[in-house]
Formats: C-alpha cells, structure tokens, sequence
C-alpha cells in the first residue's frame, strides 16, 4: 500500500480490500469482469485505469459504486 506521503494510487485502496473481503484472487476475479488476471492486478496497482464497462463491471460484481472502488486522484 502506498505511504501517505507518497498518496493512493487509482484503485489501489478499494479494489485491494473488495477482492480479500469476497475471498477472491486476482484470477477469480478476471474471468467474472471479461479481462485477464494481468489486468486486475494492473488496475489494483494503480498501472491500468479500466474502461468504463469493465469498470460498471468490477462495481457490480463487488456490489459497490463506482466512485466507492475506484479513487480520484483530484
């Protein structure tokens, strides 16, 4: 997790927390979404920003909105 000094990166802290929270890896969440585990892990770090239908996917599949997975680096 990054520092606070350094600050979260995009989906670092939320996408982090849904998958153990569901008990799910990286690869069982990729094949529920329509993406790779790569992709997952490329989001989760912060590498990757998801297109707005994998994105309604990931909120729906963790039951959360959008704005609840995903940070705003604003």
């Amino acid at each position: 997790m990054a520092t606070p000094a350094s600050g979260p990166k995009r989906a670092e802290r939320d996408a982090r927390l849904a998958i153990p929270k569901h008990a799910w890896t990286q690869a069982d969440v990729a094949p529920r979404v329509g993406v790779s585990r790569q992709t997952i892990n490329a989001i989760e770090t912060g590498k990757f920003d998801p297109s707005l239908p994998v994105a309604f996917r990931l909120a729906r599949l963790f039951d959360l909105k959008i704005e609840e997975l995903f940070l705003d680096e604003q």
